[in-house]
């Protein structure tokens, strides 16, 4: 199961929020709540979480006790951290997206889409044999989650760009007929989820 944080200020206005340690909003919070009822009744072998504030508080708000990772931390944006895709395509003058263009060196080197896209391979490594006893969670990253979806599925790490995946929303990644498969996405708090559908 993959639990996209609450929203966050930075989320809301469309920021680039990748290593920036910002708290959830009060809306975040209830997000992230209500993501806890969509799971409820899950057994989780394993939960993983982000170490930034916004992915473990999510965590604790949903009731899952998580043990931080921080391989699970989101993209490092570089030179476009706290930047909106309009504010830099502005700049650019083009239609930049971090998935097609990538990412400028700033107060942090900023990383590529394939050096994400390991981090999520380590991810799965450790977790791929716990799902085979049983379910579990991680609880990260818009852009984080939707590259460990595309390594996951044996897909290129920029087919995660034609993924959206909303705040405080929750999917469930695993096998069809024993190939990797999306079998539920992006459920929101208002749509449920049932342990059943996993």
């Amino acid at each position: 199961m993959l639990l996209r944080h609450g929203e966050t200020e930075w989320s809301r206005e469309g920021r680039h929020t990748g290593l920036t340690d910002v708290p959830l909003t009060a809306r975040g919070e209830e997000l992230a709540r209500q993501a806890g009822e969509l799971v409820r009744g899950y057994d989780f072998r394993l939960v993983l979480s982000s170490p930034l504030q916004r992915s473990h508080r999510t965590s604790e708000l949903a009731g899952l006790d998580a043990q931080i990772d921080p391989l699970l931390v989101e993209w490092d944006y570089g030179g476009y951290e706290g930047r909106t895709t309009q504010d830099i395509r502005a700049e650019l003058g083009y239609n930049w997206t971090a998935f097609s263009h990538g990412v400028i060196r700033g107060k942090t080197p900023g990383e590529t889409v394939e050096e994400v896209a390991a981090r999520a391979s380590r991810v799965l490594t450790r977790v791929l044999p716990v799902m085979a006893e049983g379910d579990v969670a991680l609880i990260a990253h818009g852009h984080f989650l939707r590259i460990l979806t595309a390594v996951f599925l044996r897909q290129a790490p920029r087919f995660g760009g034609a993924i959206s995946l909303d705040a405080g929303s929750v999917s469930v990644l695993g096998f069809y007929r024993e190939q990797p498969a999306i079998l539920a996405w992006n459920h929101g708090p208002q749509l449920p989820l049932h342990p059943s559908e996993s």
